[in-house]
């Protein structure tokens, strides 16, 4: 196990909370299990557990189309566009459909992590979490898939590594579903490391044969809990990140992997996110100057779900 070292970045200021109204906006349909009251669960339990109060909530801009194309060719972007309802809804496939406010929401969750990466790296805030909506982890760089349009963790790193020069950054994605779309855009991608835990097989019924070498996916059988996570994040995960010595950190937050969420069959609990992202810390510290960026992905189970991005930013704000 690997232990604190003297050598720790101090961080200071108030831990940035990055939403916008508009990513309530998109709507899947009545009983989908993306809907706008996640968001609603998230807040209500940070209030209710007096940590809002000490983050600095910070609306997010719109991406811009020159951010987007840094992952998404312009002939998607315009693709999406076309499908876009003006009333109802449209399918892209059985599990993702687009709403009248399904872009603007999508534009604002890409633009708080661009936004998110420009705090971070400037120093404004220690880090950052991204309460967002349409998720991302599932597109690639030319198709939506699994409630995600646009990419939105890919494009804050593209952001990074070409706004501000970044040569390494990791990618640590923990949703129960395996981050495709993610691990599509950065393949053998030197300057990204990425590192998660799924279970398998399940859907996206892929991520157990990596795509290239700087991927270090570990899937998972249904009923894994926090033992077999933690033995992971200690085995595989630390060693590869302190190989690596990102100089930034990213985090796929998905806490659908929690044994209340019947979206997979996971036993992963509070605890077990705490224990995460304090271990995550300790990498952005020793390599990152504490630059940490965490980003919304999955957790449909409105309890579970505000309590363990509770317990995750509860880390992130106490350091």
């Amino acid at each position: 196990m690997f232990t604190w070292l003297k050598t720790r970045w101090h961080r200071t200021g108030l831990t940035a909370y990055i939403s916008h109204p508009d990513c309530l906006q998109h709507n899947m349909g009545t009983g989908h299990p993306e809907c706008p009251e996640r968001l609603t669960a998230i807040r209500d339990q940070l209030m209710a557990s007096q940590i809002f109060d000490g983050l600095q909530e910070i609306e997010a801009p719109e991406v811009t189309d020159q951010q987007l194309a840094r992952v998404h060719p312009p002939s998607y972007v315009e693709y999406l566009e076309a499908c876009a309802p003006h009333v109802g809804t449209y399918r892209i496939d059985p599990d993702t459909a687009m709403s009248p406010g399904t872009l603007k929401a999508a534009r604002r969750a890409a633009g708080a992590v661009v936004h998110g990466v420009d705090l971070v790296c400037e120093g404004k805030v220690p880090n950052a979490f991204c309460a967002i909506r349409p998720p991302g982890h599932h597109a690639e760089s030319g198709k939506a898939m699994g409630f995600c349009f646009y990419n939105n963790l890919a494009i804050g790193v593209a952001h990074a590594l070409t706004e501000h020069k970044l040569e390494r950054v990791a990618i640590v994605d923990f949703d129960v579903h395996h981050g495709n779309g993610t691990e599509e855009i950065f393949h053998d991608d030197p300057r990204v490391m990425m590192v998660s835990i799924f279970q398998h097989p399940f859907y996206p019924y892929c991520g157990d044969k990596p795509l290239g070498t700087n991927m270090r996916n570990v899937p998972l059988r249904a009923g894994s809990g926090g033992r077999e996570v933690r033995e992971v994040v200690e085995n595989v995960w630390l060693p590869a990140l302190h190989e690596f010595q990102p100089q930034m950190l990213f985090v796929s937050a998905g806490f659908d992997g929690h044994r209340e969420d019947d979206m997979g069959s996971m036993g992963l609990v509070e605890a077990d996110y705490e224990w995460i992202t304090r271990h995550l810390l300790q990498i952005a510290d020793l390599y990152c100057h504490g630059r940490l960026l965490s980003v919304l992905e999955g957790g449909y189970e409105l309890s579970s779900l505000g309590r363990s991005v509770t317990a995750h930013i509860r880390v992130l704000s106490d350091g």
